[in-house]
């Protein structure tokens, strides 16, 4: 099954594409630009969806849940926000249906039925969100609000692609109301830093954590941070954005609270989210020509125990020893199944589980029987050895944690040799043309000149990064003074 893809060498994009679907974890639906998350990988959403609530709620957020719809003259209040997304919402218009009269096997708007005012499907939730807010804030008792939303969000995309961009997805959305500005910008620190741990630990894609240029900016934000992840392509990919707001929701809402000293004041806002693209950076990170490595931690199945044998007695004395393995590794907390089909070869399944990049494969014949041994296969080297029968767990346990720590090595090694320093545009724009990765110049500080690199290179300025180190130098285009180094790179 994996030997069919395409190479990535050969066209990273079809094989990418040819990924997503072989491997059984999306595929494009009947509504133009829209996905169905298959089971398996719904699956693996499920795992980062678990992990990261986990996350929230240790930092004190609660879940909730708002409408799907926002009414325009909501959403148009804060204008940047309005601005930002207006060229990417679907309308409601009309609430009804009705029997075309001239056919009555088809159905026609009713044009009685026309709302009084339109209503967005929301791209994001800001809008509906603080006209909420409203009602919840009168004193500063009532803050910090810190509220979460598991949601589905809808951006008219004209070109789509599987995880990457589609016209409707899945995410969370943070929105929280604090009392003072210093409270509001370390909660937009702390969700960064969620994010980038969650990403780093659990998915074992290194990041780089930075802050957005302000044309780079989430619509109505005063500051984007974010984290960074580089794909095997060399092209970056935003993986997570926290927003500091300002004042500028709870102005367009009119927010205010009592303060402690007796003083009306406008809220503090931040919100901040990740969604399903994440697994198209988990793809695209980790993945081979033979199809999909998961990390461990993210892996549906984590082992998956494969019986060789001829005939029904083999079978038997065979699923014997694979249960009570089954039952050993399910103690441990290991995710495992027994695949005993007998509608598949075993090569079959072999090929199965690696392009759907289960992390570890036990095979179990007749003569492992005689010898107390089983087969063990890795994914992420596809290396293989035998292995004692009462070895077998703990050699699990261990490998499970060597995947997963091996996996984010090997993609820190490779992010850390694609970050290169340039310092003359010509330098620029053949690393970005031969090298790919990050590049790391000095950039003048202004958005004409950010505009006219994006123009003649299509590259982006993805972060100024955190731990970036003041330095003066010459801007790679202008040659004008810059104090810092930003990283540019071409990105999805």
């Amino acid at each position: 099954m994996g030997k069919n893809l395409t190479k990535r060498s050969e066209d990273y994009s079809k094989w990418y594409n040819e990924l997503v679907v072989k491997a059984d974890l999306a595929e494009n639906s009947a509504v133009r630009g829209c996905m169905v998350i298959k089971p398996y990988g719904y699956a693996i959403w499920e795992k980062m969806q678990a992990e990261l609530d986990r996350k929230f709620k240790e930092t004190g957020h609660q879940n909730a849940y708002f409408p799907l719809f926002v009414p325009k003259s909501l959403f148009e209040a804060e204008e940047k926000n309005a601005e930002g997304f207006a060229k990417e919402c679907a309308v409601v218009t009309h609430y009804r249906l009705k029997t075309d009269p001239d056919d009555a096997s088809k159905l026609i708007v009713d044009p009685k039925a026309k709302l009084e005012e339109e209503l967005i499907v929301r791209p994001t939730s800001e809008a509906i969100i603080w006209n909420t807010y409203k009602g919840w804030i009168q004193s500063y008792r009532d803050l910090p609000i810190l509220v979460n939303q598991w949601a589905n969000v809808v951006r008219w995309e004209m070109r789509t692609r599987l995880f990457l961009r589609t016209a409707e997805f899945l995410w969370q959305e943070g929105h929280t109301a604090h009392e003072t500005r210093e409270e509001a910008i370390a909660e937009t620190e702390q969700m960064n830093n969620v994010y980038a741990d969650f990403v780093e630990s659990f998915m074992a894609i290194p990041v780089v954590k930075g802050r957005k240029t302000e044309s780079e900016r989430f619509a109505g934000a005063e500051d984007t941070y974010c984290i960074e992840a580089l794909m095997q392509d060399g092209k970056a990919l935003q993986a997570g954005t926290s927003h500091f707001l300002g004042q500028n929701f709870a102005k367009a809402f009119d927010v205010k609270f009592t303060s402690k000293e007796g003083k009306l004041d406008y809220v503090w806002a931040t919100s901040w989210g990740v969604s399903t693209r994440l697994m198209g950076a988990l793809i695209m990170t980790h993945s081979d020509d033979n199809g999909l490595v998961l990390p461990p931690n993210l892996a549906p199945i984590q082992v998956v125990i494969v019986p060789i044998y001829k005939g029904q007695e083999q079978l038997d004395q065979i699923s014997e020893v694979a249960n009570e393995l089954v039952a050993d590794l399910r103690s441990k907390g290991i995710t495992v199944k027994f695949d005993n089909r007998d509608t598949h070869r075993p090569g079959a399944k072999f090929a199965q589980y690696e392009l759907q990049g289960v992390p570890l494969r036990i095979a179990i014949g007749p003569k492992d029987l005689e010898k107390g041994t089983v087969e063990l296969a890795r994914r992420d080297t596809l290396s293989k050895e035998f292995v004692n029968k009462d070895e077998v767990v703990d050699k699990v346990d261990a490998l499970l944690k060597e995947i997963q720590e091996s996996l984010h090595q090997k993609a820190t090694q490779y992010r850390d040799e694609h970050i290169t320093e340039v310092n003359s545009f010509e330098e620029f724009k053949e690393v970005l043309e031969n090298k790919g990765g990050f590049i790391s110049a000095h950039w003048d500080g202004t958005a004409e000149t950010e505009q006219k690199i994006k123009e003649l290179t299509k590259a982006t300025i993805r972060c100024i990064p955190f731990d970036a180190k003041e330095e003066n130098g010459a801007c790679v285009y202008t040659g004008k003074l810059s104090k810092v180094r930003v990283l540019f790179a071409k990105a999805y």
